[in-house]
């Protein structure tokens, strides 16, 4: 074969090549390009400004492959942005200030992503520039080309030996032009390929040289089949898609093969294409199936708070246990993913303005009892005032009534703010203490009462201890009830005897108690509902005095308790010594809490016996 043919010969393939380019490139029309996704969700927002700096500093050779890396970039850093300043906007929320008051501080990390992105946009838009001028470009260098093809078929009179050289030539200028404007692509392939078919039908092309492109042409399809075969088991399906697509632009360029070989390595190359395309669609699906489960998630939280019905909360208690509840939202919201792009933005809003509703509730509710306390710090202040008022008063029967009517008028009041209490409290206690002991003064003269007073009581003690426990134990028991009731109706004793014969009493009851079989406590118990029966005849001062007392020792009681078990913490049971001071404090503990429940017994009947009152 002379050099004459075999160029007759390589053109004439190219002409097939170009037939069958022409089918695969409708087959893979569909192929589109997918962005790139990245993470950067545990990345700082320092991190994050430093790592968009990183991109700008490697220069690409396209800005265009960075935008998934910059949109992450930027989603992630307001995402965390925002999410601080709702946290700073709650923070201040709660501590008083109105929502709409909030402004957030400058974050000068904010600023210079700001300026990073905008010097990404300018350079990608350059780059869009220069690509579509290239384009352009390269649409009229091939315009030139078509043209000079249409003058090679026309000129009928030049040697064919010197066509098939320019004819290659030109074909390779072809191949060597770039990307054109998508909208000529079509138009412009179509007629490159009439002028190559028209050239080869003119030349009569040499079969030889023909199967011999061909053979060539399927070594080198079989070589993209077995790349892309190899695609199918990449773990990262995005980056198989996208090696798929350069694969698919190699296929094109490469010339056709023979008839019988045509369609057998196109459904080779074109079924591995189809697993790709799968993996690629199934992955999308799933993802979009995820971003719709997370819209479900997020869409259930929505309806969670707007389901909290405002007007059934009626306490400081309540409020802060739903606060807690809508942190704890807020927080589980966190940890949901992406919803759908379309729909992301707008459940967030929805999210964000029911938890500023029930925050704005949450404050109007706490600035309108703010104003309920002062009212009724107003109120206990009055009180106060007309007590330092009268508290001098020696008209004893008239202020003492006085005195029992603002105590109950105290009573009837609600709280005020927690800062005032304690004082007002005082203030107020100071001037009724105050009174009563003047008006304790005044009754001296009752010592000779007190005396008398003492002889009973030493009496019923005498009585007490010759009391004999028969075989009827409940009526033993009933008998020595009654001489404890006799004993609480007998009024006070000089306060000098008071502890002895108390103790002599106690001692003497005892002792009945412990032949009676009746438990420690629940003797004290009945010793101390028989004083309360007493008391209530007295009067509700008499109550409010003993219940003030027990207060006292419940708190006295608390204080021990907390004081031992911390105490108790700071011993290691690694000794013997240690071991046993452990249990000895426990024990110790242990009597302190029965001791305590049984003052809150007391305080509960003393408590019911002030409102039979």
């Amino acid at each position: 074969m002379d050099v004459k043919e075999q160029n007759v010969q390589n053109v004439t393939e190219s002409v097939a090549s170009m037939e069958e380019v022409s089918l695969e490139a409708i087959e893979t029309a569909d192929v589109v390009e997918t962005p790139e996704y990245e993470d950067f969700g545990n990345m700082t927002e320092g991190e994050l400004v430093e790592k968009a700096k990183d991109l700008m500093k490697s220069n690409p050779e396209s800005y265009t492959s960075l935008r998934g890396k910059m949109d992450a970039i930027k989603y992630n850093f307001y995402k965390k942005l925002r999410a601080k300043n709702d946290e700073l906007k709650q923070r201040f929320v709660d501590e008083g200030g109105l929502p709409e008051d909030f402004k957030p501080a400058e974050n000068p990390l904010d600023t210079e992503l700001k300026a990073i992105l905008q010097n990404y946009k300018e350079k990608r838009a350059a780059e869009f520039q220069r690509a579509e001028a290239e384009k352009l470009n390269n649409l009229g260098e091939k315009k030139r080309i078509l043209e000079d093809l249409k003058g090679l078929l026309e000129n009928t009179e030049e040697d064919f030996g010197k066509k098939v050289p320019q004819f290659q030539k030109l074909q390779q200028e072809w191949k060597s032009v770039g990307a054109v404007p998508q909208s000529e692509v079509n138009a412009l392939w179509s007629a490159y390929q009439l002028c190559v078919e028209n050239f080869y039908d003119n030349l009569k092309i040499n079969n030889e040289l023909r199967d011999y492109d061909f053979r060539k042409n399927l070594e080198q399809k079989v070589a993209l089949c077995e790349q892309a075969e190899a695609l199918a088991d990449e773990k990262d399906v995005i980056a198989a898609f996208r090696k798929l697509q350069v694969l698919h632009e190699e296929w094109r360029e490469i010339g056709p093969v023979s008839r019988e070989n045509r369609e057998s390595i196109w459904n080779r190359f074109k079924e591995v294409s189809t697993v790709i395309n799968k993996r690629h669609h199934d992955f999308f699906d799933k993802l979009r199936s995820n971003e719709l489960e997370n819209l479900q998630k997020k869409s259930a939280l929505c309806e969670k708070i707007e389901a909290i019905d405002f007007s059934a909360i009626h306490s400081f208690k309540e409020w802060q246990e739903q606060s807690a509840n809508i942190l704890a939202i807020q927080e589980e919201w966190k940890k949901i993913g992406f919803a759908p792009k379309k729909d992301n933005v707008a459940i967030y809003e929805r999210f964000r303005a029911t938890c500023d509703k029930f925050f704005k509730t949450k404050n109007e509710y706490f600035r309108s009892v703010k104003d309920q306390l002062s009212e009724n710090l107003a109120k206990k202040i009055e009180l106060c005032e007309k007590a330092e008022a009268n508290m001098d008063s020696t008209d004893w029967k008239a202020t003492s009534d006085l005195f029992v009517k603002l105590q109950q008028d105290w009573k009837k009041i609600g709280a005020v703010p927690k800062k005032q209490s304690d004082v007002v409290w005082k203030r107020f206690l100071a001037a009724c203490d105050h009174f009563f002991a003047k008006k304790g003064e005044q009754f001296k003269s009752q010592r000779q009462e007190q005396d008398e007073n003492l002889k009973q009581k030493k009496a019923l003690v005498e009585k007490i201890k010759s009391l004999v426990i028969g075989e009827d134990h409940e009526a033993s028991f009933n008998e020595l009830k009654s001489l404890i009731a006799e004993w609480n109706a007998v009024g006070h004793v000089p306060f000098k005897d008071k502890d002895k014969v108390y103790n002599a009493y106690k001692a003497a009851i005892d002792e009945k108690f412990e032949k009676l079989n009746v438990d420690k406590s629940n003797r004290r118990m009945d010793v101390f509902k028989a004083s309360v029966q007493d008391m209530a005849q007295k009067g509700e001062q008499k109550l409010s005095a003993e219940r003030k007392k027990l207060v006292r020792q419940y708190e006295a009681l608390c204080a021990d308790i907390t004081n031992y078990e911390n105490n108790i913490g700071f011993f290691s049971a690694s000794s013997k010594s240690a071991e046993s001071l452990i249990k000895d404090m426990a024990n110790k503990i242990q009597k302190l809490k029965k001791e305590r429940d049984m003052i809150v017994e007391k305080v509960k009947l003393l408590d019911n016996a002030a409102k039979k009152e």
